[in-house]
Order: C-alpha cells, then structure tokens, then sequence
C-alpha cells in the first residue's frame, strides 16, 4: 500500500515494525512492514454478514488477535504488498503514472492464473503504469486465492503494488477502475439454458450493486462469466450509477479464432486480417462478419473466392472451435481466453489503428443498426485510447449478414425476458428457441 493509503485511511491496527528492503532489478525501498488485523468497518452489506476471511500477511509472528465479524469481511492487503511505498521518492519510478485499480473475481480459476500475470507485467496498461490488483474469491477458493497471491509475491513484478484477496465484493470492489468479471458457476448435467441464466444471473446482479455502491464511478466492467452478454446486462442494470456504456460483454476470443480461420484459409498470417466484427451473442448464433472483414486491406470475399466455404463452414468452426479444443486439450480454453481479454483492455486504453475496429459486447442503445434498444450486443468499435469507445458507423450489410444478425438478436431478446426479475422489469418468462450453449459452458 502507498504511505498516501496509510496516512489518509481511518485504520486501526497491530503491528510488528522492522527494517526490511525489497530487492530487485528494477526496484528497492526500504519500509515498514505490517502483520495487522484491520478493525477499519466494512461498508454496511447486509447480504454479506456471514463471510469469512483470513490473510496471511507476511507471517511475522505478532500477537493473537480475536478475530471480529467486521474483520472477516475485510479485504485485505497480501503479504509483500503490505509494504509501504512512495513511487515519487525513487528516480526510477517517480514519472510512473498514478496507481490504477483492477478487481479480478474468479481470482482463482485457470482463466485469471493467466490473466493476472499479464496484468502485473506491466503488457496490458503500459511500462509506466502501477498496478493494484484486488482479487475476489469465494470461501472455498480462498486458500487457493493465497497461492495465487504468493505466486504474484514471488515473480517480483516492480509495476504490481498492491495484492488484496477477500470474498465480499463490496470490499474487494472499493475504488476500483477496471473489474473483470470472470467467476461464474458452470452449467451442470441436466441443467438447462435458463437455470443457466437464472443461477449466473443472481452473481452479476450482485456484483453489480457492489460495483454502483463502492467503485469509481467510470469504472469499466469486462464480463466473461457465462452467458456473458447477458450477465453484463444484468450487472449494468444493477449499476444506475455507472454509465451503461462502460460495461462490456468478451467476445475478443471470438474475434480472435475468427481472425485465424480466414488467415487459415487465405495462406497469409493472421495479422494481416483486420476489420473483424463479431456480431450478437457469445453462443452458437454468433455472426462472425466476412462481408467487413479485410485481408491485407482487401475485402475478405475478394481474397477467398470459395463463398460457399464463407457461407457454410467459417462461421461453424469460428463457434466450435472451443469444442474441438476440449477434445484435444481436455479442458476449455483458459489461456487464449485470458489473452482475448488483454486484447480487449489494450483495445480501450490504445488509439485504434486508422480504418480498424474491434468487437466488444455493449449496450444497444443508440446503436446505428437498428439493432433492438436495451440489450448487450456484440458491435464493431473504436477508441481513441481514453478507456471510452464508440460504434463504426461505415459498415455494410446483406441479405445474409442481416439475417443472422436477427437470429442473434431475437436470442439476445429472449434471454432478457428470462431474466426481467434480476433487471428491476417484472416478472421472468423464458421462451428461448433453442439451447444455443457454447462449448465449454458446461
């Protein structure tokens, strides 16, 4: 923690003082160093009286201290990262830009085991820019969360500041300016899309209201649990208080295996494929968009001249491609997951590339497609790097884009009806056409 947190926060504690400097490439301070059990009050949460929370912070032998119900509720600083800091007072780190917030929850799972690290490398926000992360658990990942924290511990990131664990998200949410929201329940045997829905729904709903209670108020929001689309609606809905607009649906892996199927196809590596939109939902009726889509700057149906393969199979193996992945590698995508969400970070915090765009979920709104108002769709975007976005208006449309587009967006509908008591509009009635879950959702 910074000395600005420990001089301004209204914290009690216990501590140990003793010297100790932190050694390494890039990086040496010299520090207090705390075994503390916080008394500071949680923000009141009534939903959350009976979670249970430990730290071990830096396992100096201090005195017994009674554990108290406010103090279990805490998030709390891990280990090394209890340090105190000045970045301004080292030469190497004074021009750094000001510490950025990022809550991860699912902190535990394979997806953030990959994520984290990129994040604390300094690859997704830049060399010069510290990073907090705030990991959200459950009580019984939590003991895992600690191994995850000791493996941030000792990689020694100089960019990586701060590490707090807990399992209260109107704890870990506080002041947070990015929250990736990863951690979902898994679709069991025998349950069917809307229990899905309903089950996931009842997280984000919460997460949400956390989120409007505690966060910064521009914060932006990254869904990944499934069904992402819709559980990033249900969360903004309960966030009044954050524009709708910051809230975003991943479906850059999508874009991704897309990029790679045309590059496939026309014998060229994927970085000359540019221009590629994913439309609509993370499910089976996604519409992964050749007509916009450019091959070294020329239109994909002028490269690929088998249209028929276009039509019928690259939107196929675009969907599957995750579950032909589980049968080769036995278990879903986790690290090219975590490197789609990366993407979709570097794709809001860096300009735009002139004459590209990127695919991300987002509110409906005001779309130019006419697409229905008050849903979370998966869109063509730009940025200017600010963190904010706006929709490509300079896109084509056919017979067949629009088509598949509508097959999406009556989905997206649907399921929206299922979840109408998680999204303050009445009373749940699911009518959804078919099971359209992805490979891996289970």
């Amino acid at each position: 923690m910074s000395v600005a947190d420990l001089t301004t926060s209204p914290v009690t504690s216990t501590y140990t003082k003793t010297s100790s400097r932190l050694h390494s490439p890039q990086l040496s301070l010299s520090s207090t160093r705390l075994s503390v059990h916080f008394s500071r009050s949680p923000r009141p949460n009534p939903r959350a009286q009976n979670f249970k929370i430990t730290c071990s912070v830096n396992q100096v032998p201090s005195p017994v201290a009674v554990q108290t119900e406010e103090a279990k509720n805490k998030s709390e600083c891990f280990g090394v990262f209890c340090q105190t800091y000045d970045l301004k007072a080292e030469e190497e780190t004074k021009s750094w830009k000001k510490l950025i917030n990022v809550a991860v929850s699912g902190a535990a799972g394979m997806i953030s085991n990959h994520l984290l690290f990129k994040l604390a490398s300094g690859e997704v926000f830049g060399p010069d820019q510290p990073v907090a992360l705030k990991l959200l658990g459950s009580e019984r990942s939590f003991q895992a969360l600690e191994g995850v924290a000791m493996e941030l511990e000792d990689s020694l990131y100089p960019l990586l500041r701060e590490v707090s664990i807990g399992i209260n998200p109107y704890e870990v949410f506080e002041e947070v300016e990015w929250a990736l929201l990863i951690g979902a329940k898994p679709r069991g045997p025998g349950m069917e899309r809307a229990g899905l829905l309903d089950i996931n729904g009842q997280i984000f709903a919460e997460q949400g209201k956390a989120l409007n209670a505690v966060a910064s108020r521009n914060v932006k929001v990254i869904v990944v649990g499934n069904p992402c689309n819709t559980n990033a609606l249900i969360c903004l809905k309960n966030a009044p208080n954050i524009p709708a607009k910051n809230f975003h649906a991943l479906t850059r892996l999508d874009e991704n295996r897309a990029k790679c199927q045309l590059a496939l196809k026309a014998g060229v590596f994927y970085d000359k494929v540019s221009n590629m939109t994913i439309w609509g939902n993370h499910s089976t009726t996604q519409v992964p968009d050749f007509l916009n889509a450019r091959i070294n700057g020329l239109p994909v149906k002028e490269v690929i001249k088998d249209h028929k393969w276009l039509e019928e199979e690259f939107t196929e193996k675009v969907q599957k491609r995750g579950g032909v992945l589980i049968q080769k590698w036995g278990r879903s995508s986790a690290a090219s997951t975590a490197v789609s969400i990366a993407d979709a970070m570097k794709s809001l915090v860096t300009p735009t590339p002139e004459g590209d765009w990127f695919s991300s979920g987002v509110y409906t709104n005001g779309n130019p497609y006419g697409i229905a108002q008050d849903i979370v769709f998966s869109m063509p975007c730009r940025s200017k790097g600010d963190g904010d976005y706006e929709l490509v208006k300079d896109v084509t449309f056919d017979e067949y884009l629009l088509k598949r587009i509508a097959k999406s967006e009556a989905e997206l509908l649907a399921e929206k009806r299922c979840v109408a008591h998680l999204t303050g509009e009445g009373v749940a009635f699911c009518d959804l056409p078919e099971d359209t879950m992805l490979p891996g959702e289970m």
